[in-house]
């Protein structure tokens, strides 16, 4: 039997209309295609394809480079407590987000969840976050994954231009960072070529950087000593929250996965399933691997910015250490690759719905993919990464996922509440427990952001706010249900 359909009478429309920005996305009409010709996806991710992109927006800088830095300097070897406390909250918003991945299949993720439950105003500006903070993302990555190639590069004994090597102000004749801007754009160009495809690519990069992180838990192991784990709470346990706050951003990407959700095969059984294992699954290397690390060189030496390397010349393993390193940058790609499948979906999601113009909304004649969008988002986060410092580019990609997070959790625990009756196909637990604690764990984090971030935030959100009602207001798919008939 069919699920959720428009009821007769246009049931569903009608509870959209007459709101103002309140009106809302109605969920009777779920399974009813979306757009008109050339607006829609193709179903075509099954569950564990789905599984690596998620598994791959999660395992990144956060076990390659954060793990090093907490430890080093806020947490010793507590940051395995770190990445638990990150888990826990994050596992509170991931829940949320696979119960409404079950329910509202559509792409968007966060932006349509809040347009269903809370409105059209708050599902707009989660979406117009979410199209900097990803955006962001992508080029902060790039930047990183730059980085590890130019150190490449020089451990080869090769050199290249400095013009092309950074950023203005970043070095000594840095103009721009061209390898982080032609790799922006390469992933750009894999997403274009139909999501199948990019899909493949994707899964066998995540299976080749799991395979490295599994060998550096495992020949680590090897060389772990016990008195390299004393003290254990060098910092005491304020260390070790605040060791939280900072990986917290390397146990989320799931939220961007879910933006595929309309080019799943079977969305509403495998989106949850897919949401939940790839956080189970970085969990357990997360803490493996800390484990690792701590336990082979003591947290003091450990190094900062290359902590599994450094970890392991000083075990006598530079081959290994070259391979982590190789490993890094392949597997902190995926992360690109997650973030701009994400910005492209929530793109095309608000066009679709109106909000933006709906030439965005195009998708390929024949790879059914929103190319626009996707060359455009490429662009951007290629102009971004190639111009802008990596610490000015990262404080633009905090504040607006934690709200989304933030918005999510509380729109589970109202459409809880609200309609009881409709079948969900996966329940977050301990309801309104769980939910509540990703409020709390997203409004805490918030709360160590700094003030320049919430000054780049406000510019931004006031933008939103003159082309929500300068345009979107009036444009958007559900504004005909407000207007009086003609002659009336």
């Amino acid at each position: 039997m069919a699920r959720l359909r428009m009821g007769q009478g246009g049931r569903g429309a009608a509870r959209g209309a007459g709101q103002g920005v309140l009106r809302k996305k109605p969920i009777e009409a779920i399974e009813e295609p979306e757009g008109g010709p050339g607006e829609r996806l193709a179903r075509t991710l099954g569950l564990w394809q789905l599984t690596a992109i998620g598994v791959g927006g999660i395992i990144g800088a956060g076990i390659f480079t954060l793990a090093g830095t907490v430890a080093n300097g806020t947490a010793g070897p507590a940051v395995l407590v770190s990445f638990l406390i990150a888990g826990v909250a994050s596992a509170a918003a991931a829940f949320s987000y696979a119960e409404f991945a079950g329910l509202i299949p559509k792409a968007g993720s966060a932006y349509t969840y809040g347009y269903a439950v809370l409105g059209e105003l708050v599902g707009w500006f989660i979406g117009w976050d979410l199209l900097l903070e990803y955006t962001a993302i992508v080029a902060v990555v790039a930047i990183g994954i730059s980085g590890y190639f130019n150190f490449l590069l020089t451990e080869t004994g090769l050199s290249l231009p400095a013009w092309m090597l950074g950023a203005p102000g970043t070095g000594e004749g840095h103009r721009v960072d061209l390898f982080a801007a032609l790799l922006c754009l390469f992933i750009a160009y894999l997403l274009t070529l139909g999501i199948r495809n990019a899909a493949r690519f994707e899964t066998a990069v995540v299976v080749f950087k799991v395979l490295v992180v599994l060998l550096v838990i495992v020949v680590g192991f090897f060389h772990v000593k016990s008195e390299n784990y004393t003290p254990f709470f060098p910092y005491g346990l304020g260390g070790a929250f605040t060791g939280a706050a900072t990986v917290f951003f390397a146990v989320f990407g799931y939220d961007a996965m879910s933006t595929a959700a309309e080019e799943s095969k079977d969305a509403q059984r495998h989106m949850p399933k897919a949401i939940v294992y790839s956080l189970a699954i970085a969990m357990v290397l997360y803490v493996l691997a800390c484990l690792a690390l701590t336990g082979m060189q003591k947290y003091t030496e450990i190094d900062p910015e290359s902590g599994f390397s450094t970890a392991f010349k000083s075990v006598g393993l530079g081959v290994v250490a070259d391979i982590v390193a190789v490993g890094a940058i392949v597997g902190i790609l995926t992360v690109m690759f997650t973030f701009m499948l994400g910005v492209t979906r929530v793109w095309f999601s608000m066009s679709r719905d109106g909000l933006l113009p709906r030439w965005f909304a195009k998708t390929h004649p024949t790879r059914h993919v929103p190319t626009r969008v996707t060359w455009i988002a490429g662009g951007v986060s290629a102009v971004i990464a190639g111009f802008m410092p990596i610490g000015e580019a990262a404080e633009l990609t905090n504040i607006g996922i934690l709200l989304a997070f933030a918005v999510v959790c509380s729109a589970v625990i109202v459409l809880r509440y609200r309609r009881p009756d409709l079948p969900r196909s996966f329940r977050a637990p301990f309801m309104p427990f769980t939910p509540a604690i990703g409020v709390a764990a997203s409004l805490w984090l918030i709360t160590y952001l700094r003030v320049e971030t919430w000054l780049r935030f406000a510019v931004w959100f006031l933008i939103g706010l003159v082309v929500y009602f300068g345009y979107s207001y009036r444009r958007s798919a559900l504004a005909s249900h407000d207007r009086p008939p003609a002659g009336s």
